[in-house]
Order: C-alpha cells, then structure tokens, then sequence
C-alpha cells in the first residue's frame, strides 16, 4: 500500500503524530511508502530524512500557498530540486477555501489579512501568470505530479489544459468530489477519460458534510483506472491515516466495487504516479 496523501506534526494545525510516528504506523501496517503533505510549508527534507531513517519510500513536496510565496517558481524550483516529487496548487489560501469559509493560516492572526490566490480563468493579473507558467514548465522539466488542490473546477480545467500543452504527465485531481471544487460525477469521468487520475480520501467519508459511501463509490466508478485512493489523515479525530485508508475501502467495496481494483487504487496506482519513471 501507498498511501498518496497524508498529514503529520509538526503543523500549524493539531496532527495525530508526528513524522516518525506516522511513518511507524505505516510500516507496521506493512505500507511500501507515503506522500507526506502540508499546506503551508514544502515537506522535502522531512521526507527525505524519513526516506533515510525506514525502509518506507516516503516522498515530499510543496503547496503553493501564500507561505511559501504563493505560486512561486523558485520555491517549486527548490523543492524540486532537492528531491520534491508532488507540486498541490494552492489550499488553504484559493480563493475557493476562503470561499467555503474552510480553515486558513490567517484564521490564527487577522494581521496576516484574507488575500486568496487563484489561477486563469479566474485571475487577471499578467505577472502572476508568468510565474505560474514558469512553475508548470518546472513540473514538466521534473517529471513531477501536478496537483489541483483546492482551486474550482474552471481552474482545474485550465490547469489541465496547461499540463497537457506543456507535457505534464502526471496530473491529479485532488479529491474533486470535497466540497472544494465540489466537481459533479460527469465532469470527474471526462477528466479521467482524458488522462487525469482522481483521488478520493478517506478524510470525504469521515468528516464531509454531506458526502455519502454511495457518491463515493459513483465517483470511483468515474474514474476508473485512473483512481487514486488516499487518506488525508492525520487529524486527531480520525483514525490513524493507515486504517483510515483501509476503512475507505471497505466501505467502497460493501458498495459493490471490486476489492482487487480498489486495493490497487491504493497502492500500485499511487506508487507508479509518485515514483516510476520511464
């Protein structure tokens, strides 16, 4: 199993562990790796240092968010650099998140102000979107993933545009069902028809209002061979991101979905993303 998508301490919010606990867990559940993520700084270096301390394959990058400078190609080139594998395009700080009143850095000083970021269609701003074309050339040159984070729809289907234009082979939608981008089950099928993988996270079934097992597994079902299941844990109310991943997919397969296919989904899928090159 490889878990794509998960949060540990130290953050800015409350995690269930630290670093080395999360990777602890992992390889006693008997994991081959993980995708360590965190909003508002890159998680290179910790993963390197765990890389070298287990025998987990344990992979870092960036979120471009304002902590880091935004969508800041020498930030991307940095972390590319030194190893990053995963580039997420802004969370916490789109302007889908503000939006949807979901957490922001600047919920824990009002000094800090409320300015989002955003991509075209959405942003006028010719500066802003020389540095995005500069970070998505860096993606490409890398062989890097291109995540969506947390942008809406429009922009996922430009920076899909994008990725396709300036030869961008691993693009992920992430978790596009959340309530940000909140994508309908059609839209996700053409992404994945096209070549974008989708990812759904256990952190939908636990903690989405709203979000049912059945809607889930019709996305699932959308995307196909491109499925990329993930956890998102790491938050102390749920369980550890491990058996978070593993009660995602039972509760995928009770919906009729086929358990080889899932399994793989969380394990050979992500891996060959992440790690294989050609």
């Amino acid at each position: 199993m490889f878990d794509v998508h998960v949060h540990a301490a130290p953050d800015v919010l409350d995690r269930i562990g630290y670093d080395d606990q999360i990777a602890a867990g992992y390889a006693a559940a008997g994991y081959t790796g993980f995708v360590l993520k965190a909003h508002h700084e890159p998680t290179v270096g910790r993963a390197s240092a765990l890389s070298r301390s287990t025998t987990l394959d344990v992979v870092g990058g960036i979120t471009l968010n304002r902590a880091v400078g935004g969508i800041n190609p020498a930030a991307v080139l940095s972390a590319l650099s030194t190893g990053g594998r995963v580039v997420w395009f802004p969370t916490a700080d789109a302007h889908t998140q503000e939006a949807a009143r979901l957490p922001r850095l600047e919920d824990l000083d009002e000094r800090l102000g409320r300015a989002t970021l955003a991509v075209p269609p959405v942003l006028d701003d010719p500066e802003a979107e020389a540095d995005i074309a500069l970070t998505l050339d860096l993606i490409a040159e890398h062989d890097a993933v291109l995540c969506t984070g947390h942008v809406s729809g429009d922009e996922c289907r430009w920076l899909f545009q994008q990725a396709g234009r300036r030869g961008i082979g691993r693009f992920l939608l992430t978790h596009p069902s959340y309530t940000v981008p909140d994508m309908a089950v059609a839209e996700i099928a053409a992404f994945a028809q096209r070549g974008a993988y989708v990812e759904i996270t256990a952190y939908q079934l636990l903690h989405q209002p709203g979000m049912t097992p059945a809607r889930l597994a019709e996305v699932a079902r959308a995307a196909g061979p491109r499925l990329v299941l993930a956890s998102d844990a790491g938050q102390p109310d749920s369980p550890e991101p491990a058996q978070a991943l593993e009660q995602l997919i039972a509760v995928l397969a009770a919906e009729g979905l086929d358990l080889g296919w899932l399994r793989d989904a969380a394990s050979d899928t992500p891996r060959r993303l992440v790690l294989t090159h050609p």
